[in-house]
């Protein structure tokens, strides 16, 4: 049974029981106190053993995430953009909350605020980032929390899938453009990302010790979901490819992935074709392959899509090719 009495202007309330250190929390009125023991109470109750709440009302949601963004971000592949988010959430004013005064509310309160400013992709990723700190400071950490508020939280709704191909003679026009350019490496690129459904981070790092030219295969050793592949090349490729060997270069493209990105905004913009973004030529290349007749497991494979789910989300086949072929 819990102990409430008044001590130093203040009501304090201790709960004992044997075998266990006594836990005591001071409250400025009775009921506070009252009510905090019997959540003490019914924890112990429930899991037979009394938790130690003292470090998740010590220690701040900023402070969790610190930590999390010093030791656990760097080991990911996508560290840098992990640890740039973090650092931006860092800024809000709910890192001031403490785990333990940290609700559900407060965290809705959060994503409807960024949703005046940014997608709701990028708040998805937020709360997500949010949350597994939390989930990670609950496990491995010592921070007894009955529940992870921000799973209580709704998420808001993701955007539509893109559904963008390359329409008409657009291909031509960018490919046009691109040789009327200053930048060289933007036509290979277009044309490798188009025939091989490589991603621009696939693109970025491929190395010419990983490309046979004569079996037409590029191997990819670390990709996007953690896995290795191996990406067959058309004969359009490896003509592509085979124009590019020269120098001493490593890697196939030099390039900075945002100057990549940069140049593809100047290159759409001079051609009017703003809606088009260069991830669309992984959608279009997909598409592509089906249309030539493989199967979804030959299409996995080149593309290296692991869900089913994710891969018809990135093929989009036109209703009039689908009706020509239906006769």
């Amino acid at each position: 049974m819990a102990t409430i009495r008044r001590l130093r202007g203040r009501w304090q309330a201790a709960v004992r029981r044997k075998g266990m250190q006594p836990r005591s929390k001071s409250f400025d009125s009775k009921a506070d106190a009252e009510r905090w023991a019997r959540s003490l109470e019914a924890e112990l109750d429930r899991c037979g053993a009394l938790p130690d709440t003292r470090p998740s009302e010590n220690t701040t949601l900023a402070q969790i995430l610190t930590r999390y963004r010093d030791q656990v971000s760097p080991k990911k592949r996508s560290a840098v953009t992990e640890i740039a988010r973090i650092n931006a959430i860092l800024r809000r004013p709910i890192c001031h909350r403490t785990l333990a005064l940290l609700s559900s509310a407060d965290l809705a309160t959060y994503r409807d605020e960024r949703l005046r400013n940014v997608a709701p992709a990028t708040v998805i990723r937020e709360l997500n980032t949010i949350s597994h700190a939390i989930d990670t400071a609950r496990r491995e950490w010592g921070i007894h929390l009955a529940q992870n508020p921000c799973k209580l939280v709704r998420r808001p709704s993701p955007p539509k899938g893109r559904t963008r191909r390359l329409e008409g003679n657009e291909e031509q026009i960018l490919l046009a453009a691109a040789d009327a350019g200053r930048v060289r490496y933007l036509r290979p690129l277009i044309v490798l990302a188009i025939e091989t459904g490589m991603r621009r981070s696939e693109l970025l790092a491929l190395r010419w010790e990983h490309i046979d030219l004569a079996k037409r295969v590029a191997h990819l050793p670390m990709t996007k979901n953690g896995t290795s592949r191996d990406v067959p090349l058309s004969t359009r490729a490896v003509e592509t490819l085979r124009a590019l060997q020269r120098g001493e270069s490593v890697t196939v493209f030099t390039a900075a992935p945002n100057a990549v990105r940069l140049a593809w905004q100047r290159l759409t913009r001079r051609v009017e074709l703003e809606d088009l973004h260069l991830h669309d030529l992984r959608h279009e290349a997909v598409s592509r392959l089906f249309e030539k007749g493989f199967n979804v497991a030959e299409v996995a494979s080149i593309s290296g899509h692991r869900e089913l789910r994710m891969l018809t989300r990135y093929t989009h086949l036109r209703a009039a090719d689908l009706a020509n072929r239906m006769g």
